[in-house]
C-alpha cells in the first residue's frame, strides 16, 4: 500500500486540476466561443442602437483626436459622437478611393486619415457570401480603428497645420491603385502647402511621402508624427500561447509588446530615441503598423486611456515622433513612411523586411521563446503543402515527419519505461517490506536499479528534449493564418474553428442545440480514446483511487481540447496514435507483457474479451 499522505496529496492535486480544466472550458473557452459567434453574427448585420427613454436613438461617444495646441501628438482626450453605422460614417466624408487585389476602401479626405481598409481574400466566416474582415475604420463609426500622418507646429507658432478638419484635394476621379499613386494637397493660407503622395502596393503595404512648401519669408519648424489608433478592447483569443495588444521594434532596443488591460493599467509607456523598426498593433490574424524611415530617429509611445463616463470605453494608441524638421523659405521639405495593414503573411512580412528593408518585420508573428525551432517547422510545413494542397493532410505527414526525427530518442524514452515495468512488482515488494523505514526503502530501491542496470531518470532526458520541438509544433498550427478557413474533409470546413459536431446531438441527428462546454466533437472524442489507449497499455494500477483518476484523466482532456481549433486536436489525436503505436512496439521488443487487451476486457467484459483472444493475451 501506498503512504496515505501520498495518495491524500495525489488526490488532492489531480481533483483541483481536474476543475481548473473544467471551469477554464465552462465559463472561459465556452464565453469566448459565444463571443465569436455574436462577433461574426454582427458582422453580417447592421445593429440598431437602443432608443433612449426619450424616443431618440443615442450612441456612446467616442474619442477622436485633433492637433495638440501644445504640439504634442494627438492622443484620446476629445470626445466625438459616432454614426449609426460603418457605412454612414464613411458617407460622412469625401474620400479618395483606394483597391489593390488585396485591399478595398478608401482615404478620408477630411483629415488625411487610413480609416476604411477592408480585406479583400479574407472573410468573417467560411460562408462564400460572409462579409469580407474589416480593419480599418473611422473615428465616428462604432469601432473606431485609423491610422494618421501629420506635422505638429512648434510651441508658439501660429502656423496651421493639417488636422482631423482640413479638406485635402485630389484630381478630379483620381483612386488609388498598385498603378496609379495619388497625390493629396492642402494650402494652409499662410504659405505653406502641405502634399503628400501615396502609393500601394499589390498587398499591403502603403507608402507615404509627405513634402512641405515654403512660401513664406522665414524658415518654418515641424515636426513630423505618426499614429495609429483604436477604440475599445477588440475581442482577442485570450490565449497565452499567443500576443494580441500592442507592438513594436524599436531599433536596437529590439521587440516590446504590451497586453491591453497592461496598457490601461500603465497609462503610457514611453521609449528612448531609436532608428529603424515599427510599431502597432497585432491581432492574431491581421496587423497595422506605423513604419518611419528606417535611417531616421524617432521616439515611440505606447498610450491607453479610459474615458470618464460609464459608456466610454477605453482607447489605445501607438505613435511616434520625429525630430523637428526646418524648412528654409522658398524650399521643400520631403519625408517618406509607410504603413502596413493587413494580413501577417509569414513569407510576405519577410519580403518586406528585406525590401523596403523593415528592421525586424517578421515578428509580427508571435514565433515564442523557440523561435529557432518554429520557423523551420513552419517552412517544412509550407513546403508539404504545397505539395498535397491540404492542411489538414500537411499536419499529419508533419507529425510523421517530426515523430519519425525523434525516433532513437523515444525508443530511449520508451525502453527505459518498459525496463521499469518489468521491476515494478519488485519495486513493489520493496515499498510493502520497508514501508515504515522510507530511508532503507530508497536504499534497497536505489540497489535494485543498480543491479538490474537501470536509470530510473534515465526515461527523462528524452522527453525533456523533444518538448521544446512540439511545443513548436503546436506554436505553428496555432498561430499562422494558413490553418484559417483551411477545409479537411468531411465536416471540417475549418481547421482554425472547433469540431462543429458534438456527441449530445449525436452530431446533428437530433434537432436542438447542446452547450457549448457540452460540445464535444468527433476529433476530440478521436483524440480522448487515444489518450485512453495509451493509458491502456500501463497495468492497472494498484491503488484504486489512483485508477480512477487515471481512466478519468481521457475525459477531462477530452472536454478541455474540445474548444480548441480542429487542427491542432487532429495533430494530439494523431500524434497519440503514433505514440501508441510506438510504445505497443517498444513493449513487445523488450519482452515486457502488454496489458492493453487486457485492461480494455476488464472494462467492456465481453468486446474486450474477443480483443483480448485475438491478440492472443488472455484475461487478467
Amino acid at each position: 500500500m501506498q503512504d496515505p499522505d501520498q495518495q491524500r496529496n495525489l488526490i488532492i492535486a489531480v481533483v483541483l486540476s481536474m476543475a481548473v480544466l473544467l471551469g477554464w472550458q465552462l465559463f472561459y473557452a465556452g464565453p469566448k466561443m459565444k463571443e465569436e459567434q455574436a462577433r461574426q453574427r454582427a458582422a453580417t448585420e447592421q445593429s440598431q442602437p437602443a432608443p433612449s427613454p426619450d424616443g431618440t436613438t443615442p450612441a456612446p461617444a467616442k474619442p477622436s483626436a485633433t492637433t495638440s495646441p501644445d504640439g504634442t501628438v494627438p492622443g484620446a482626450a476629445a470626445v466625438q459622437a459616432p454614426v449609426e453605422t460603418r457605412e454612414q460614417a464613411i458617407d460622412a466624408s469625401p474620400r479618395l478611393p483606394l483597391e489593390t487585389p488585396s485591399l478595398r476602401g478608401s482615404i478620408a479626405l477630411k483629415s488625411g486619415r487610413f480609416d476604411d481598409l477592408v480585406l479583400v481574400k479574407y472573410r468573417e466566416t467560411v460562408q462564400p457570401d460572409s462579409p469580407n474582415v474589416v480593419l480599418l475604420s473611422p473615428s465616428n463609426s462604432p469601432e473606431p480603428y485609423f491610422a494618421e500622418y501629420g506635422w505638429l507646429p512648434q510651441a508658439g507658432s501660429t502656423q496651421k497645420v493639417p488636422d482631423k478638419d482640413t479638406l485635402w484635394t485630389v484630381p478630379d476621379n483620381a483612386k488609388l491603385t498598385p498603378s496609379t499613386p495619388v497625390t493629396m494637397t492642402w494650402d494652409n493660407g499662410q504659405g505653406l502647402i502641405f502634399k503628400r503622395t501615396v502609393s500601394i502596393d499589390d498587398e499591403y503595404m502603403i507608402t507615404l511621402q509627405d513634402d512641405v512648401v515654403n512660401n513664406t519669408d522665414a524658415p518654418v519648424a515641424l515636426t513630423p508624427y505618426a499614429r495609429v489608433h483604436r477604440y475599445g478592447t477588440p475581442k482577442i483569443q485570450g490565449y497565452w500561447i499567443l500576443h494580441e495588444g500592442l507592438i513594436g521594434v524599436m531599433g536596437e532596443q529590439g521587440e516590446h509588446v504590451a497586453k491591453y488591460k497592461d496598457i490601461l493599467e500603465e497609462g503610457t509607456t514611453t521609449f528612448p530615441t531609436a532608428t529603424g523598426g515599427w510599431l502597432g498593433f497585432t491581432d492574431k490574424y491581421w496587423a497595422a503598423t506605423l513604419i518611419p524611415d528606417q535611417t531616421a530617429p524617432y521616439r515611440a509611445q505606447f498610450t491607453a486611456h479610459q474615458g470618464k463616463l460609464p459608456s466610454e470605453k477605453p482607447a489605445y494608441q501607438s505613435d511616434y515622433v520625429r525630430d523637428p524638421v526646418t524648412i528654409q523659405p522658398g524650399a521643400t521639405q520631403s519625408i517618406q513612411s509607410r504603413l502596413f495593414a493587413g494580413a501577417k503573411q509569414v513569407k510576405l512580412l519577410q519580403a518586406y523586411q528585406e525590401d523596403p528593408g523593415i528592421l525586424k518585420f517578421d515578428l509580427l508573428i508571435d514565433w515564442g521563446w523557440f523561435f529557432f525551432i518554429t520557423k523551420p517547422l513552419y517552412y517544412l510545413m509550407e513546403a508539404i503543402n504545397s505539395i498535397v494542397h491540404n492542411f489538414g493532410v500537411t499536419i499529419i505527414i508533419l507529425t510523421v515527419l517530426v515523430r519519425l526525427a525523434f525516433f532513437p530518442l523515444a525508443n530511449k524514452q520508451f525502453a527505459s519505461m518498459a525496463k521499469m515495468k518489468k521491476l515494478q512488482p519488485q519495486m513493489e515488494q520493496l515499498r510493502e517490506r520497508y514501508k515504515d523505514d522510507k530511508v532503507k526503502q530508497q536504499q534497497e530501491l536505489m540497489e535494485l536499479y543498480k543491479r538490474e542496470k537501470v536509470n530510473p531518470i534515465a526515461g527523462c532526458l528524452p522527453i525533456l528534449l523533444q518538448l521544446p520541438v512540439f511545443f513548436a509544433l503546436y506554436k505553428v498550427l496555432f498561430i499562422t493564418i494558413d490553418m484559417r478557413h483551411a477545409p479537411f474533409f468531411g465536416w471540417i470546413h475549418d481547421l482554425s474553428a472547433p469540431d462543429p459536431t458534438s456527441i449530445f446531438n449525436l452530431f446533428g441527428l437530433l434537432p436542438f442545440a447542446v452547450p457549448e462546454f457540452l460540445h464535444i466533437g468527433v476529433w476530440p472524442l478521436l483524440m480522448g480514446i487515444t489518450m485512453w489507449l495509451q493509458m491502456q497499455l500501463n497495468p492497472q494500477q494498484p491503488d484504486p483511487v489512483q485508477q480512477q483518476i487515471f481512466n478519468w484523466m481521457p475525459v477531462v482532456f477530452t472536454f478541455l481540447l474540445a474548444s480548441f481549433p480542429a487542427g491542432l486536436v487532429i495533430y494530439w489525436a494523431w500524434s497519440n496514435t503514433l505514440s501508441l503505436a510506438q510504445q505497443y512496439y517498444i513493449m513487445k521488443k523488450h519482452g515486457v507483457e502488454v496489458h492493453l487487451g487486457a485492461n480494455i476486457s476488464r472494462k467492456f467484459g465481453t468486446l474486450g474479451s474477443l480483443y483480448g483472444r485475438l491478440t492472443g493475451k488472455s484475461r487478467e
